[in-house]
C-alpha cells in the first residue's frame, strides 16, 4: 500500500515479477499517477531509451521541462514526479533511442483516458473519481449467473452503431438506460461489447487498439464507462467486453517501434506482422510485454467489473503460419508450426484470470479444431471458460441458405455439430463478422420469399437456442434488419414497425423466456447427458427431433424442427415418458408472424412404441419451424 501522496515506485519486486511474466498489476506501478497535493508521477518502460521526457499541456510540450529518470537495475523503467502536471491535461512520453537517434512522442501504454480521437495524446486522469458502484447484489451473486449450468444468451453490440441520437453517437450513461431497458425487456442475459478499448480508427471497430487501459473517449469518460457497467449490472445484465491481445496497430502513438526498437513486436516481420490486418503481433516470448497484457485483463475485470473477457482471434496467436504462405514463417524450436510462446502467454492468462476473478470467465474465438481450449492447463488445456464454435456456425449458416429442396441432400449439415458439441464449451456464435463484408444480413441469407425467410430465421433461432451451448446473436439479428451491418449509423430500428420484423422480435423474446425458465435448455450444456437424439436421419422430410434434459432432476424437453415449407402432419415422435407434453414455443405461431400450424398447445402421449421408446407423440410440424414441448408428466 502506497503512503498517502507517494508516488508509485517500481520495485525490485515488480520487476522480477515483470521479468518472470506474471506481474498482474503493472497499471499500479507505471503510466501516470495524479497525487491529491499537486502534481503526478510517470513511469514508463523502454529500456532501449537514450533519453525520456513526458511533454504535455502544462509545460508547452517541451523536452526540457520535465525529463524522466531510469530506475536502478535493469528494469528498463523511466519514472519521475512533475510538479505541474494536473488531471485532464494531455501528455505523451518523447523517447529517444540508443539507436539511430530516433525519437517519438508515444501515448502512455498504461494510460487511464486518451483524447478524443482523431487526437492520439493520453490524459491525466484519477481513475474512479466521482463514481461509487453500486452493483453489489450483482457482484455477490454472478458466480452463479456466470457459471457454466446457468443460462447465457448474450447480445453482442457495437456501441457507435447500436442507435443514435440526430446522427452523433449516445453517450455512456445514455447508453446503459437505453441499451439496459432493451436488453432487460428481450430477456438476454449478457451483453458483448466489440472493443471499447482506446482505437484511433473508428472503422476498425476497435479491434485495433492502442489504449489498453482506457475505454473509447468516443462515448465519454472513464467513470461513465463504470457507470454504464454498474447501471447493467443493477438491471441484471452481464458485460462482457471483447479483448485484443493478438495484435495492434502500427500508428505512430501507438505501440510499435516504442523505444526505437521492436518492443512489444517481434523485429522480424515473419513473426511480427499480421498480413491479413496490417498491423504488429505482440511478442509473447517476452516476459514484459505477457505482464502487460495480462495486466490489461485483470484491469478490466477489476477495475470496470468486467464479467468476461471474449479474447479475439486466438486462432491468429497459436499458429505461427496463420494467414502465411511458405518461407513467410518461422518454425518453433521443435519444427512446427504452433505458437508455443503465446500457448505458454494464453495459460498464463487465463491462470491469472480464474486466480483474481473466480467468478468472471475467458472465452476464445478460436476457429480451428485446437484440442482442449476450454479445458482446465492441468490437463494441457488453455483454460479458457468457454470457446466460440464456429464449425457449427459455419455448417449452419450453410444449411440455412439452401433451398430447402435441396436439403434433404446436406441433412447432416445440421447433425454433425453434435458428434462434437461436447469436446469443449461452446458458445454458439451468430456474430458480426457473419453481417459484414459482402455477407449479408442474417435475414438476407434466408432463401424463399419473405415470408419464408422470416419462417427460415425464426427456426433457426430456436433451434440455436435449444442446441447445446451458451447463445450469441449480434445486435439487428433480433428483429431481422435487412440492411447488412455498417458502423457509419445506427441499426434499422424502423423495421419493428413492420409486421415480419415485429413477430420475430416477439420470437426472440419469447425465446429468452423460455430458455431461462426451462433448466433443460441450459443446466446441461457440456455433457452428453444432457441431450439425446430421436430422429436424426430423416432426411427426406427433413426433420430434426431430439430431447434436451436438465442437470439436476427435471422434466426434459422435446425439440422438433421441420426445415421444409411443407407441414408435417401425423408425425409419430417416441418420448421417454407418458402423460402431457406441453407446447412452450412454436416458431409458427401467429404472434410470432407464422401461419398458426401447431399441437393445440399441448398433446398427450400414448404408449405406442415409436423410434426404441414405449410412449410416442403425434405431432403437427409446422412448416419452416422448431417446437419446444416440455414434459409434465403423468397426471
Amino acid at each position: 500500500m502506497l503512503a498517502v501522496n507517494a508516488c508509485p515506485v517500481f520495485t525490485d519486486t515488480d520487476a522480477s515479477l515483470c521479468r518472470e511474466g506474471t506481474h498482474a498489476r503493472l497499471f499500479d506501478a507505471l503510466g501516470c499517477h495524479p497525487l491529491d497535493e499537486g502534481g503526478a508521477c510517470f513511469a514508463v518502460w523502454a529500456p532501449n531509451a537514450a533519453s525520456v521526457s513526458v511533454v504535455g499541456d502544462w509545460n508547452w510540450w517541451s523536452e526540457e521541462a520535465d525529463p524522466l529518470s531510469l530506475v536502478s537495475g535493469d528494469s528498463g523503467v523511466w519514472s519521475g514526479r512533475v510538479p505541474d502536471a494536473r488531471p485532464g491535461q494531455a501528455y505523451k512520453f518523447r523517447i529517444r533511442s540508443h539507436y539511430h537517434g530516433h525519437v517519438e512522442d508515444k501515448a502512455d501504454p498504461f494510460a487511464f483516458s486518451s483524447e478524443l480521437a482523431p487526437a492520439t495524446a493520453s490524459r491525466i486522469h484519477r481513475l474512479g473519481d466521482g463514481h461509487r458502484w453500486s452493483d453489489g447484489e450483482w457482484m455477490a451473486t454472478r458466480k452463479a449467473r456466470n457459471g457454466l449450468h446457468a443460462p447465457m444468451s448474450i447480445y453482442e453490440v457495437h456501441l457507435g452503431s447500436w442507435r443514435r441520437r440526430d446522427g452523433q453517437f449516445l453517450g455512456y450513461r445514455d447508453l446503459a438506460h437505453a441499451l439496459a431497458d432493451y436488453v432487460s425487456d428481450m430477456g438476454f442475459t449478457h451483453v458483448e461489447l466489440m472493443p471499447v478499448t482506446e482505437h484511433p480508427f473508428y472503422g476498425s471497430w476497435g479491434y485495433q487498439t492502442t489504449g489498453y487501459f482506457a475505454p473509447t473517449a468516443r462515448y465519454g469518460t472513464p467513470e461513465d464507462f463504470m457507470y454504464f457497467v454498474d447501471h447493467l449490472h443493477r438491471c441484471g445484465i452481464g458485460v462482457v467486453l471483447d479483448w485484443v491481445p493478438s495484435h495492434f496497430p502500427t500508428d505512430a502513438h501507438g505501440l510499435a517501434f516504442f523505444d526505437g526498437t521492436h518492443l512489444f513486436e517481434h523485429a522480424d516481420p515473419r513473426q511480427g506482422f499480421h498480413p491479413e490486418w496490417n498491423s504488429a503481433i505482440f511478442n509473447y516470448g517476452r516476459p514484459e510485454v505477457r505482464s502487460f497484457l495480462v495486466s490489461s485483463a485483470l484491469f478490466w475485470l477489476g477495475k470496470y467489473h468486467i464479467d468476461g473477457l471474449r479474447v479475439d482471434a486466438v486462432a491468429s496467436m497459436l499458429y505461427l503460419d496463420y494467414a502465411r504462405g511458405p518461407g513467410g514463417w518461422i518454425p518453433n524450436r521443435h519444427g512446427g508450426r504452433e505458437n508455443l510462446e503465446a500457448i505458454e502467454f494464453l495459460q498464463t492468462l487465463n491462470r491469472a484470470v480464474y486466480r483474481d476473478h473466480p467468478d468472471a470467465f475467458t472465452v476464445a474465438e478460436e476457429s480451428t479444431a485446437w484440442p482442449r481450449v476450454s479445458r482446465p492447463i492441468e490437463m494441457d488445456g488453455l483454460g479458457f471458460g468457454l470457446k466460440w464454435n464456429m464449425g457449427w456456425m459455419h455448417d449452419t449458416l450453410g444449411y440455412m441458405r439452401l433451398e430447402p429442396v435441396h436439403r434433404r441432400h446436406h441433412h447432416h449439415a445440421l447433425t454433425f455439430s453434435l458428434v462434437y458439441a461436447f469436446h469443449e464449451n461452446f458458445v454458439l456464435p451468430l456474430s458480426h463478422d457473419e453481417v459484414v463484408h459482402g455477407k449479408g444480413s442474417l435475414i438476407g441469407k434466408m432463401p424463399g420469399d419473405e415470408w419464408q425467410q422470416f419462417a427460415n430465421l425464426r427456426a433457426l433461432l430456436a433451434l440455436m437456442w435449444a442446441h447445446p451451448g451458451k447463445k450469441l446473436l449480434f445486435m439487428g439479428g433480433e428483429f431481422g434488419q435487412r440492411r447488412e451491418w455498417t458502423h457509419d449509423g445506427e441499426l434499422e430500428w424502423w423495421v419493428c414497425e413492420l409486421p415480419g420484423h415485429a413477430g420475430l422480435q416477439r420470437m426472440v423474446r419469447q425465446l429468452n423466456r423460455v430458455y431461462r425458465e426451462q433448466p433443460a435448455l441450459h443446466t446441461a450444456d457440456f455433457t452428453p447427458a444432457g441431450f439425446e437424439w430421436i430422429e436424426a436421419d430423416d432426411a427426406e422430410r427433413s426433420v430434426f427431433v431430439f430431447l434436451r434434459k436438465p442437470a439436476q432432476d427435471g422434466p426434459p424437453v422435446l425439440v422438433a424442427v421441420n426445415m421444409t415449407p411443407v407441414p408435417r402432419t401425423n408425425c409419430m415422435v417416441g418420448v421417454p415418458s407418458g402423460g402431457t407434453w406441453r407446447e412452450v414455443l412454436n416458431t409458427d405461431a401467429l404472434e410470432f408472424g407464422g401461419a398458426g400450424w401447431g399441437n393445440f398447445g399441448a398433446v398427450e402421449a400414448a404408449p405406442v412404441r415409436s423410434h426404441g421408446r414405449r410412449h410416442s407423440l403425434c405431432l403437427t410440424l409446422p412448416p419452416l419451424s422448431t417446437v419446444i414441448l416440455q414434459s409434465e408428466g403423468q397426471r
